[in-house]
């Protein structure tokens, strides 16, 4: 059985209908996204638990082997190897447990929505693909697709390109190349993905007009419930 990660949570109002699932970047933790909380939230949406957990504490390769919060080990900066094949399927495994807590508390996955940010983002997308049952929606921000399209193809599930994507990069991001999100944007539209692909004039962060959009693709999902 996995054990489930600490995690920082908020509700947006009593007994939730809905949760979000949130996974920070490198060397962050779960507090990092809690602020975005208000900035995101509608009057109109229904109550909602966020669920920010903290990743494992490892080494991480690409930082001199300095041990800090990450959901893999980075090898260096190539979009192609950079990701630890092993963490990742430790925290795509570690994700399915605090799905299942919510599903425990009442949130089924067809009320769930699964984000990221960089790190966070990858695991979405490799945790999303593998699903079983779907999710009501995936949301990858500044992050990239952790394997080869053939390693996707290989591990997608049947029902799972029926899951809502929403990706956001910025144009000028030097830790994740805007091209390489574009790219696995492009690899997830060919798994059958409906993948709603914005980019902003920004770096390696998270703009107000892309928690707008953000915004008005979660309100669709609340709609469409």
């Amino acid at each position: 059985m996995t054990a489930l990660l600490e995690t920082v949570e908020h509700e947006t109002g009593p007994q939730p209908q809905w949760s979000v699932l949130w996974l920070h970047g490198l060397g962050a933790d779960g507090h990092d996204f809690a602020p975005i909380v208000p900035e995101l939230v509608r009057k109109d949406w229904p109550a909602i638990r966020f669920v920010f957990p903290h990743a494992p504490v490892r080494a991480v390769t690409i930082n001199g082997g300095a041990r800090m919060r990450a959901w893999y080990d980075i090898r260096d900066m190539n979009l192609a190897h950079r990701a630890d094949g092993e963490g990742v399927a430790e925290s795509v495994a570690q994700v399915e447990a605090l799905i299942e807590r919510e599903a425990q508390r009442g949130i089924a996955a067809d009320r769930l929505l699964l984000a990221g940010f960089s790190q966070g983002g990858a695991i979405t997308l490799a945790a999303g693909i593998a699903r079983s049952t779907p999710l009501a929606g995936l949301v990858a921000l500044s992050t990239y697709l952790p394997m080869t399209p053939a390693q996707a193809q290989a591990a997608l599930r049947p029902a799972a390109a029926s899951q809502p994507l929403f990706m956001a990069h910025g144009q000028f991001d030097p830790v994740v190349p805007c091209a390489g999100g574009e790219m696995s944007a492009n690899a997830l539209r060919t798994l059958g993905f409906d993948v709603r692909w914005h980019r902003y004039p920004m770096q390696h962060a998270v703009c107000a007009e892309e928690i707008r959009d953000l915004g008005d693709w979660m309100a669709a999902r609340f709609a469409a419930a």
